[in-house]
């Protein structure tokens, strides 16, 4: 096969129950407050404590620093996400709100680094195995250019109802799709061996609910489900490795070169489109939403009615740092 080597139908089949045990991960800790406390702070404290020095030891191939960094940001990313979602002064905190980019930008750039590092490597190094070269340098600048393209941020609300999901309505699917790319290309160039799950399954898996389960909150999908997939690898590496359900990446420097290419043309798009955006309609990518004239940014809007003080406060803050503000429905 060209990006993996044969598929069997145990890994396939498993490929599925990956992605559905991760979507159910995920709406067992969107379902309330305590569920997500004792998913994201006691059963990660308990891991820390009794497995993950274990597991995740020198040699293993999740006991580098970037996967302990990475599990960590991840989970602090959920708590942080929380905080603004079950604490209303915060939802109404202008600079609460910077939170959500700032995590998801340190998440890519830790990312970035990695891919970066991964150039001019070849062989076995930490456990995995690498084939460097320039697709790692052209992916490297795919993630810059994602991470430059992170807008809208001020325009984050909480969902009514008791899940109290975190919005971002300017987060549209270009940039999702974008996001993916660039994110599948990264593992695939880092750690190959892993990406049949690490890269694809874990990318599905809060991609679907963003689409089709709760539009608009596609960085609190991403977060909790790399959460529960970083905790899960920390404590059983080998079920990407060597595992009876492992797949084994291809290794073809065509293919490598190829994912990185779309990846990097799917983000250079998403740049164009930014830009054409900001001049035409005279927007601060700082400070306002880019995507209010488009209705895929009043659908989600319009599926995700905010709270009434929570909508009447971000308006206010925004319009006090020059933003504009955010149209109705009928604008459309």
């Amino acid at each position: 096969m060209f990006l993996f080597d044969t598929i069997p139908w145990s890994s396939t089949l498993m490929w599925v129950a990956v992605v559905a045990g991760l979507m159910i991960a995920n709406e067992v800790a969107r379902s309330s407050k305590w569920a997500s406390l004792a998913l994201f702070i006691a059963l990660p404290v308990a891991l820390t404590i009794f497995v993950w020095p274990t597991t995740a030891g020198a040699g293993s191939s999740t006991g580098t620093w970037f996967h302990w960094v990475k599990v960590y940001s991840a989970l602090a990313g959920c708590l942080g996400f929380m905080a603004i979602r079950f604490i209303p002064r915060l939802a109404k905190n202008r600079y609460a709100l910077m939170f959500p980019a700032f995590i998801l930008a340190l998440n890519i750039f830790e990312a970035v680094i990695r891919d970066f590092q991964v150039y001019g490597l070849n062989g076995m190094v930490d456990g995995v195995f690498m084939v460097g070269g320039p697709w790692n340098i052209m992916n490297g600048i795919a993630g810059l250019l994602n991470l430059l393209t992170i807008c809208g941020w001020a325009g984050i609300i909480i969902s009514r109802g008791p899940k109290k999901d975190m919005i971002w309505p300017d987060m549209l699917w270009f940039w999702i799709i974008a996001y993916d790319l660039w994110n599948f290309a990264y593992v695939y160039n880092a750690v190959g061996d892993h990406s049949f799950y690490a890269g694809a399954a874990l990318l599905v898996s809060c991609t679907i609910p963003a689409f089709f389960i709760k539009r608009g909150a596609w960085l609190q999908h991403r977060a909790q489900t790399l959460a529960f997939w970083m905790m899960f690898t920390m404590a059983f590496p080998t079920f990407v490795s060597s595992s009876q359900f492992a797949v084994k990446s291809s290794h073809d420097p065509v293919a490598l070169f190829w994912v990185s290419a779309v990846a990097l043309a799917a983000n250079i798009a998403v740049v164009i489109y930014q830009i054409y955006t900001i001049v035409k309609r005279r927007r601060n990518p700082l400070t306002d939403e880019l995507f209010t004239h488009l209705p895929a940014y009043h659908a989600v809007l319009d599926a995700n009615k905010p709270l009434a003080p929570v909508a009447a406060a971000a308006a206010g803050a925004g319009a006090g740092a020059g933003a504009q503000p955010r149209p109705t429905a009928s604008a459309k």
